[in-house]
């Protein structure tokens, strides 16, 4: 008896607005998981809080997987966004040929690499939970990555905070084969997932912003400074305390529009 396929459906796109909106439509139609939806470019890509995601048709891999996790409590569904963070993180470093630890998790949604003028963004993820008639969960994970990306051809408003495959590897990346790697990597997670089990320790150890000063930015406009202490496995909260101690508290993703690095910030002894 064989296995079913991982993927039901994978199509590849020319330009389009948002590969997560293709994929919302494929699941509310019917199409089992895991399935992919992959562009050469988007006009209406999208990241957290509304904000844009947009790149040269060419020099990033732009991807939606569209999952029906009932295996998953509502509070464990960030695990699917976490689960598709760190496939992409271990492909991006084979590909590339970077060294292990090269690439981090910034939570909630970006990987990046840590430079010491600050984090570069290399890739952001928005996970979107479907709202349908029927009773079963659905969910979309989107993840763009800077690939083959040069930075004389970064964004002027953009180019001090992010960076690259290619810039970081200094050697050309091949999207399709980052994809390749990516899917070998991924599989393995959700079938994981749909045990029980999650990498925790991986998680936990690609962690960015652990032991350093971070200032969080509020829905409400409010900012403060706080120590990261680390991640919760369980609920995918930010642990933090206050920077001169006291009592640790968890902060969730809703609860903010942004995670930064704090000027003064520095890894903690």
């Amino acid at each position: 008896m064989t296995s079913a396929p991982f993927l039901s459906r994978r199509e590849q796109f020319g330009s389009i607005e948002s590969t997560n909106d293709i994929v919302r439509d494929w699941l509310t139609a019917g199409t089992p998981e895991v399935c992919l939806a992959v562009a050469a470019e988007q006009t209406a890509g999208r990241g957290r809080q509304g904000r844009s995601w947009v790149a040269p048709e060419g020099t990033a891999l732009l991807l939606s997987l569209g999952f029906r996790p009932s295996y998953l409590q509502p509070d464990r569904l960030w695990r699917l966004s976490a689960a598709v963070a760190l496939s992409m993180v271990d492909a991006a470093e084979d590909v590339a040929g970077l060294a292990l630890g090269t690439l981090r998790l910034k939570w909630p949604n970006d990987i990046v690499v840590d430079r010491p003028d600050g984090l570069r963004k290399l890739a952001g993820l928005l996970g979107e939970a479907v709202t349908d008639d029927g009773a079963e969960p659905l969910a979309v994970v989107g993840i763009g990555t800077n690939a083959d990306w040069l930075a004389e051809r970064f964004p002027a408003e953009l180019a001090g905070s992010m960076t690259s495959l290619r810039e970081v590897s200094g050697r050309p990346v091949d999207t399709g084969r980052l994809l390749d790697e990516f899917l070998m990597r991924l599989e393995p997670r959700v079938l994981g997932l749909r045990e029980g089990k999650f990498d925790v320790a991986g998680w936990h150890d690609r962690q960015a912003t652990t032991g350093r000063l971070v200032r969080l930015e509020a829905t409400g406009g409010e900012a403060k400074e706080a120590l990261a202490v680390g991640v919760d496995g369980v609920s995918g909260a930010l642990i933090v305390c206050d920077p001169a101690g006291g009592p640790e508290r968890e902060v969730v993703a809703g609860e903010l529009t942004g995670v930064r690095l704090a000027k003064t910030g520095g890894v903690t002894p």
